[in-house]
């Protein structure tokens, strides 16, 4: 009985698994703890504790973006990478980072282009920003790392039909990346370089 039970449970949380990686990539969800919630109750399970890591759910997200989601995916995935260098280059003065779903290649056509960026105080890009007629809107975002969180001002915008996101580190965050909140590791940043070279990447990958 408690082999069946174990088997039960490891079923419904591999389907658990597919089904958030699936409503993370069709309907956007950039948020583990939502997407999981949604693919609980739509598994008739919305009172389950036996929820998958965020890891669990990332790896079947890159797969599920493998197989479903094709040339229309990863034209989506090169034309962002290709808005984020632009913007990176706006944003050249405070050195910025690309991080998240444009990156590690999880992004789909409603994604924004997450980036993290560094001044002496985080004041400089809303001047720099206005001093550009750029419309935007901050929130206060909780960033992870490795001994405690620290609130970190995140601005909005759009560019062209692209969402920007700018994280602005003004501390520690210059030299000690946040946690990701996938794996509990320090985040992936890449700067200009590595990212044309996945834009040169994804140039000869839609080519083929």
């Amino acid at each position: 009985m408690a082999r069946g039970k174990a088997n039960r449970d490891a079923r419904m949380r591999e389907r658990l698994i597919q089904e958030s990686a699936r409503v993370m990539a069709v309907e956007g969800i950039r948020d583990f703890s939502i997407a999981k919630r949604k693919a609980a109750l739509q598994l008739n399970a919305p009172r389950t504790t036996n929820l998958p890591q965020n890891r669990e759910i990332q790896a079947a997200l890159q797969d599920y973006q493998r197989l479903f989601g094709g040339e229309r995916q990863q034209s989506a995935l090169q034309s962002l990478r290709e808005a984020a260098l632009e913007a990176m280059a706006f944003f050249a003065a405070f050195r910025p980072r690309l991080v998240g779903s444009v990156l590690d290649g999880t992004a789909g056509p409603d994604s924004a282009v997450d980036l993290h960026c560094f001044a002496e105080t985080p004041e400089d890009i809303v001047f720099f920003l206005m001093d550009h007629d750029i419309p935007f809107d901050t929130l206060e975002k909780r960033f992870r790392f490795e001994h405690d969180h620290e609130s970190i001002p995140v601005h909005h915008f759009v560019a062209g039909e692209t969402a920007v996101t700018v994280a602005v580190f003004s501390g520690r965050g210059n030299h000690q990346p946040p946690r990701s909140p996938v794996d509990g590791r320090p985040m992936q940043r890449a700067g200009r370089r590595e990212v044309e070279a996945l834009v040169t990447e994804d140039t000869s990958t839609v080519q083929d």
